[in-house]
């Protein structure tokens, strides 16, 4: 059932839905999709910034202090930035943990 914005939730769409409103991607919570998320141990990171480029939904922003943070309402736990981290800073944790 469409909420009073007239945006449904992923989950709320039925099998083979078209979606004509284009652009309203950004306002469906994706990140609801993931199994496993991933963490950014700080201390070990270098900040050049490869989970930032390689990300293919562009969940990555970068903080005052040059890290780049996760936003989770995006993020679909592919694994992608943990597996291009250079330093293994990056770890992939199972949802819930």
């Amino acid at each position: 059932m469409p909420k009073e914005t007239g945006i449904c939730s992923w989950k709320e769409l039925e099998l083979g839905t078209a979606i004509l409103q284009p652009g309203s991607a950004g306002e469906l919570k994706t990140g609801d999709w993931r199994s496993m998320y991933p963490v950014t141990d700080f201390d070990t990171c270098i900040k050049c910034g490869r989970c930032y480029i390689f990300c293919p939904d562009m969940v990555y922003v970068r903080n005052e202090e040059g890290f780049f943070e996760q936003n989770y309402y995006y993020c679909k736990g592919c694994g992608i930035c943990a597996h291009e981290c250079p330093v293994d800073a990056i770890k992939m944790v199972q949802e819930g943990n």
